[in-house]
């Protein structure tokens, strides 16, 4: 565990990223400009806890994600600079916390955390997020969440709220977590379900795939948000026109420097976008793996939102092939279109199709190249999208894998004899990497090539537990947790 701090200025297990200085005015007991009102009757709550606020609620209420409400909230409530910066931290790390801070509000409340109302429960985890995560006075956390909580319920919450964090400032975050979860036997998970505020089925998934030697590591990396990183796609950007440092493993990606992805002229024009590196090596391993004979067909069987389409459709370009981007959903497929649209600059051949994938509407056998980027439980992108962990169930996870089961049996459909498809999940759980291919793998006519050669040099123990095979991790390779698999059909 970080070593302890004084009251209200603790470090929360993994910390990092802007939480120890995206701290604004207001939040430091400073006045605040009066630039953004928020709505009508809530003159008395700071803007930016009320964005985080809205933030929670609406992932709550909708199952939002979190990355993708915080923009128009930040923009309707006027914040920008230092409050939008502490508004997205209050709100993320709200998130990625929820388990350890709920832990600690039921140690504070006298009735089960159930049987609080949930807007009010919202706001507590905000302050207690505050109070022991962020570089905020105490007054100032516990003053301005009572003011919320006073504005989105009543008087009587409020002064309910007043008491439960004063409540939690008993201890820094050091001292909650040993009071509720000292360390444990081996093999248990309380302990890391408490202090790394992931859901102990989670824990044992994570345990099943990696071992416990690292375990700790992974968790911490999953609680650490992630710097954005730009892809540029070849033939209509260069990296060395994003601004930023380039990535160590993909050979088109760039991490941003600062500021928002949009006001990079290359993301606002579709000639580069924002993607994971783990994503972006997804692409560049299906149009580098080695083919025989023609290779004129890449399909990307699974394309929505369409960031990986666009990479692998710039590559086609190249090699004058043509991409068959395939989504089943429709309001998805026209986002994959608009995400494929600039490539005609470089001469792109490509086809948007709205179909099924487990029946896509292709000839079998006519197929060079196919990506099955599936769908799973998303359990490699944490760090990313933190509400993720309190959203999945041990329950999805069987479906899913029928569902990968038969995605990547009409891909090898699919392939002509010589043609290769790449398998990749963002999730490392076993059951959705190892034994989906391996399952698969059992066809006569399919052989798992070995990948490993095809990744970038120096790249630290990429090897999956099934041969040839490729698992990456945020704490290993700072991308997130992506399954890779290469199949040929033979």
């Amino acid at each position: 565990m970080a070593e302890s701090r004084r009251p209200g200025r603790p470090r929360r297990p993994g910390a990092g990223g802007p939480a120890s200085g995206a701290a604004s005015g207001s939040a430091s007991g400073q006045a605040r400009r009066p630039s953004a009102r928020p709505a009508a009757g809530s003159s008395r709550v700071d803007p930016a806890r009320l964005a985080a606020y809205e933030v929670l609620k609406t992932v709550r209420v909708d199952d939002a994600y979190a990355n993708l409400v915080l923009p128009a909230v930040l923009a309707r409530l006027g914040l920008e600079g230092r409050d939008a910066a502490f508004a997205t931290e209050l709100a993320s790390g709200t998130l990625r916390l929820r388990g350890t801070y709920d832990a600690v509000l039921g140690a504070c409340v006298q009735r089960p955390l159930r049987k609080v109302e949930d807007k009010v429960l919202d706001a507590l985890r905000l302050g207690t997020h505050q109070l022991l995560s962020m570089r905020v006075p105490p007054h100032a956390a516990i003053s301005t969440t009572v003011d919320l909580v006073r504005d989105r319920a009543s008087s009587g919450a409020a002064s309910f709220a007043n008491a439960v964090l004063h409540g939690v400032t008993a201890h820094d975050l050091d001292g909650w977590v040993a009071t509720l979860a000292p360390p444990a036997t081996p093999r248990s998970s309380r302990y890391e379900e408490i202090a790394f505020s992931h859901p102990r089925w989670i824990v044992e998934e994570l345990r099943r795939a990696l071992g416990d030697e690292e375990l700790h590591d992974l968790l911490r990396a999953d609680n650490v948000a992630p710097r954005v990183t730009l892809v540029a796609r070849p033939g209509l950007a260069t990296r060395e026109e994003l601004p930023g440092e380039p990535t160590p493993w993909s050979p088109y990606g760039v991490v941003l420097a600062a500021g928002a992805p949009s006001g990079v002229p290359a993301v606002a024009e579709g000639r580069a976008g924002v993607q994971d590196e783990g994503s972006q090596l997804v692409a560049h391993l299906l149009a580098t793996a080695p083919v025989e004979g023609r290779d004129r067909t890449w399909v990307d069987l699974c394309a929505g939102p369409g960031g990986k389409a666009a990479l692998l459709t710039s590559l086609a370009a190249q090699r004058d092939a043509r991409v068959v981007a395939v989504e089943r959903q429709e309001h998805r497929a026209r986002l994959v279109a608009r995400s494929l649209a600039p490539t005609r600059a470089v001469g792109a051949s490509y086809a948007v199709l709205a179909a099924d994938g487990t029946r896509p509407p292709l000839l079998p056998g006519s197929v060079d190249r196919v990506l099955v980027d599936a769908p799973c439980t998303g359990l490699g992108a944490l760090r990313r999208r933190p509400e993720s962990r309190w959203r999945r169930r041990p329950d999805d996870v069987l479906p899913l894998v029928l569902l990968q089961r038969r995605l990547l049996g009409s891909a090898l459909d699919l392939l002509r004899p010589g043609g290769v498809a790449v398998y990749a999940t963002c999730s490392p759980v076993l059951t959705e990497t190892d034994e989906v291919v391996a399952a698969v793998s059992q066809r006569p006519d399919v052989v798992v090539e070995d990948l490993l050669p095809l990744l970038p040099a120096g790249m630290p123990d990429a090897a999956g537990r099934l041969p040839g095979t490729a698992q990456l991790w945020p704490h290993r390779h700072g991308t997130d947790a992506m399954f890779l698999a290469l199949l040929r059909k033979v």
